[in-house]
């Protein structure tokens, strides 16, 4: 799914500097390396030897680092984490450091990333992290949908991708993974876990991964109920192509 072409270690995150506004993420990309981040089992379709990593553990870890050094509000109310995939688990992406092109074009099954989604004196201030991208980190929400998703690309077919936004106080208590997709059929790892514990939900639920991943275009509602939703649903909200670029402006939105 998602990741870089080179290895990295699990492990205790490193500290990194909370910009005294938010407007300052703009201005002052953060080092990726100082997010913890494990590669594991996540199939990619288009490239010839298949990456696996484990986006959703590194994302989680991703939330709790931006709440812990003050870059993100301190219940992490202003943050979202995203699964991007479709029905036919083909999510055609670009500017992913696993492409093998100049464009950084690649295939995922699932991608997940996290949205920043903030208010500053009427201003919106919308950011994507994400760990295996080669744009800004973080990037602005609208280079990232048009460099990265391009969502005219793929559009009204198989390759259309969805995206189920979930509110991250929401997701970090109630995901859960017990890694067993990181392991072939006779129970070996097919790439070392992290280093720290399996990630479980808060009513001791072990694994619920595919619930996330899994979503269909029958999933879509409309917008404004939806901005509603998402701060409810245990499993979030599903958007298509068309609702993302708007979602996010429909949100309230921790005013800062």
């Amino acid at each position: 799914m998602d990741g870089g072409r080179a290895a990295a270690v699990g492990g205790d995150p490193s500290p990194i500097a909370a910009p005294t506004n938010p407007s300052a993420l703009s201005s002052r990309p953060v080092d990726v390396s100082s997010f913890t981040h494990t590669p594991c089992y996540c199939l990619s379709i288009y490239v010839a030897t298949s990456l696996q990593l484990q986006g959703e553990e590194n994302v989680y870890m991703l939330c709790k680092e931006l709440i812990r050094t003050g870059v993100a509000d301190p219940a992490g109310t202003d943050l979202y984490v995203v699964f991007i995939s479709n029905e036919e688990k083909k999510v055609p992406l670009w500017h992913q450091k696993a492409g093998h092109s100049d464009n950084g074009f690649i295939c995922w099954d699932y991608h997940v990333i996290c949205i920043q989604s903030r208010r500053s004196k009427g201003e919106v201030l919308d950011f994507v992290w994400d760990l295996d991208s080669d744009l800004p980190f973080p990037s602005p929400f609208i280079q990232y949908v048009s460099d990265a998703i391009q969502p005219l690309s793929f559009s009204n077919s198989r390759y259309a991708r969805l995206f189920r936004v979930i509110h991250a106080p929401v997701f970090l208590r109630s995901f859960a993974s017990d890694r067993s997709h990181m392991k072939d059929p006779e129970g070996n790892w097919i790439q070392l876990p992290p280093k720290y514990e399996p990630v479980v939900a808060e009513d001791g639920t072990t694994n619920n991964l595919n619930e996330y991943i899994m979503m269909s275009v029958e999933d879509v509602a409309d917008v404004e109920s939806m901005a509603n939703d998402v701060y409810y649903n245990k499993h979030g909200v599903v958007l298509n192509e068309t609702i993302l670029p708007k979602f996010f402006a429909q949100l309230p939105g921790p005013d800062t």
